[in-house]
């Protein structure tokens, strides 16, 4: 595969059905999230930025959705935004309501937090990314209420915008998110304001690595992108090269707080980082990505986000029995190996009769991710996160 053309390694990517690395992509990002929400994270250092694997998942997602949106729209003349929002509602929604339901019933009705309950009706409406406070265990949903709201928006843009015009309002967007986590709206008066227990404030958005993510698929699908980045990234050693420049900027270079320009850097890397995982299938890296466990831990990432502040909860309440400190070898066996298998029942046994309706009244999908059961998203379609710039401040 190294021996092709431009033109040949452009077809063979307009051709591929699925990523075979972003399975394994998926496992390090949720690897990352588990570490941040552990004992580790506070005892060393650099595991602090284990909230970024959110951040690579919302790249991940923005470029999938976009390649499916984009090949569709060739495939069929148009995108189907019933069959879009169908797949979506069936991904998302099974375990999510479910997860909201029992974490709220369970601390509200029968531990009694109250006060918590103004906020319960915002995780219904995917508003949790504009909440200050949070139900115990519902904190990470705020990244799946963000990717709804990308998934409201832009698949609607790319049905009433022509195309020319598509990677213009992906410019625009991530300028807009620039500036607005900069601060620098309120300079011109546009500031937070309440509105019952939510707080609107956009310096504390990060929609910039779903546009970048959306942004790349447009590139890749371009004959003339594609061989820009085919020359700058094609090399089988590029995902090695570009992991070590996104490791060195995390965990080295840029300042403790991320925010404005160095955190764009950090997306920017992300972006390039994944461009060299699916501009070509042989790279270097594929091998590791293609492990099979790390592909399983991805398969059921969306499970392993949506649960483990809840098994989290639950082992911690054990620990004191138990005897088990929670930077202990037993208490993060317990506590992650307990996530995966939870995950994995809710996958087998719950999400998996769902996933079996996604596709049935509404035709084929167009890209998968290089497993048997396509899925269209990281972190929303297999959506898995934590908030980056609220848990800085924690």
């Amino acid at each position: 595969m190294s021996s092709l053309s431009v033109s040949q390694a452009h077809r063979a990517y307009l051709e591929r059905v699925r990523f075979g690395a972003l399975d394994g992509l998926r496992a390090l990002a949720i690897m990352a999230v588990l570490i941040h929400h552990s004992a580790l994270a506070r005892i060393t250092g650099p595991w602090s930025r284990g909230f970024l694997g959110v951040d690579l998942f919302f790249v991940i997602s923005g470029f999938l959705i976009t390649t499916l949106l984009v090949r569709e729209r060739e495939r069929d003349g148009r995108i189907s935004l019933r069959g879009f929002y169908w797949r979506r509602t069936l991904r998302i929604l099974p375990l999510y309501y479910l997860v909201v339901t029992l974490a709220g019933g369970y601390f509200v009705l029968w531990q009694g937090h109250w006060e918590t309950a103004p906020l319960w009706p915002a995780y219904y409406l995917f508003l949790a990314n504009f909440l200050t406070d949070h139900i115990p265990t519902l904190y990470p949903t705020w990244s799946l209420a963000m990717e709804e709201q990308f998934y409201l928006i832009w698949p609607l843009l790319m049905v009433l915008l022509p195309p020319r015009v598509w990677g213009g309002v992906l410019v625009v967007g991530i300028g807009l998110n620039v500036v607005a986590v900069t601060g620098a709206l309120e300079g011109i008066g546009i500031t937070a304001f309440d509105l019952g227990p939510l707080w609107v404030h956009l310096p504390d958005v990060t929609y910039a690595p779903l546009l970048l993510g959306a942004g790349l698929a447009l590139v890749l699908h371009d004959g003339r992108g594609f061989g820009l980045m085919w020359r700058c990234f094609g090399h089988p050693c590029m995902p090695l090269l570009l992991l070590g420049v996104l490791l060195a900027l995390v965990f080295g270079l840029l300042p403790q707080v991320l925010a404005g320009w160095p955190y764009l850097l950090v997306h920017l890397a992300m972006t390039g980082w994944l461009a060299t995982l699916v501009l070509r299938e042989d790279s270097w890296l594929h091998p590791l990505l293609r492990l099979t466990p790390l592909v399983r831990v991805g398969m059921v990432s969306y499970g392993i986000y949506l649960l483990h502040l809840l098994v989290l909860h639950g082992v911690s309440s054990l620990a004191n029995p138990l005897g088990l400190a929670q930077d202990s070898v037993g208490f993060l066996v317990l506590y992650w190996g307990g996530t995966v298998a939870l995950a994995e029942l809710s996958f087998g046994h719950y999400e998996r009769f769902f996933l079996r309706l996604r596709h049935k009244p509404f035709g084929r999908v167009a890209v998968g991710t290089g497993t048997g059961q396509e899925r269209e998203t990281a972190s929303g379609g297999d959506a898995d996160h934590g908030r980056s710039g609220k848990e800085q401040k924690r």
